[in-house]
């Protein structure tokens, strides 16, 4: 046990060691702050490190991670990012990104109670639910919780698109939220064909009227 945990030490050491060599001012311009044009929403799994899929480096992306990529309404962790990328750091884009052979899309699917995880995974049911005739339709498991994935990340992207912090930054300046799918079996980014520009793309009950705000 103890070397797998030292392990994580000394990779960090090396790890260092390598970027020294590269740029010796490396960790000196990276204390200096940040200002990440991308805000990623993406999955937990460890095998999706958004930095690593995309070819950028640190200070590049500010990230938030959770069980099978939500936006939830009542997550104060999820919003208190959130608030901090749109109105601080000012991102340009927000990227909500799933990916195929999701453990969380996988178990929603199911009937199993998964204990505590399945409060979070309802979200995903209700998915399920409002995509049903099309869902129940693909008799490949695989292919069904593949297209689940598609709906769940289009969904939470919507939800993004729901929220004051994003609808106040479009009324000030540009910012574009996108749907994309991770293909673990290889290694590549499916953009979903949705990109959501303003207000303009949310139906009128979800639009917020920003001139109320004191």
């Amino acid at each position: 046990m103890e070397k797998s945990y030292n392990r994580l030490i000394e990779g960090n050491k090396k790890w260092v060691e390598d970027k020294l060599n590269l740029d010796p001012t490396y960790f000196k311009n990276l204390a200096k702050g940040q200002s990440p044009e991308f805000l990623w929403i993406g999955c937990s799994d460890s095998r999706v490190p958004a930095n690593e899929i995309t070819g950028t480096q640190s200070g590049e992306i500010f990230v938030h991670r959770n069980v099978a990529n939500m936006v939830v309404h009542t997550d104060l962790n999820f919003l208190s990012v959130l608030q901090y990328a749109v109105q601080v750091l000012k991102v340009k884009h927000i990227i909500v990104c799933g990916h195929y052979g999701c453990g969380g899309v996988l178990t929603a699917m199911s009937k199993n109670n998964a204990g505590l995880v399945s409060n979070w995974l309802r979200n995903i049911k209700d998915v399920y639910q409002k995509h049903s005739s099309v869902l129940d339709a693909i008799e490949d498991e695989t292919e069904r919780a593949n297209k689940l994935v598609e709906f769940n990340v289009i969904e939470q992207a919507s939800n993004l698109a729901r929220t004051s912090f994003v609808q106040e930054a479009w009324s000030e300046r540009d910012l574009h939220v996108h749907a994309w799918v991770y293909g673990l079996d290889s290694g590549t980014i499916k953009e979903l064909g949705v990109t959501i520009k303003g207000v303009e793309d949310l139906e009128e009950i979800y639009r917020y009227n920003l001139k109320q705000l004191v």
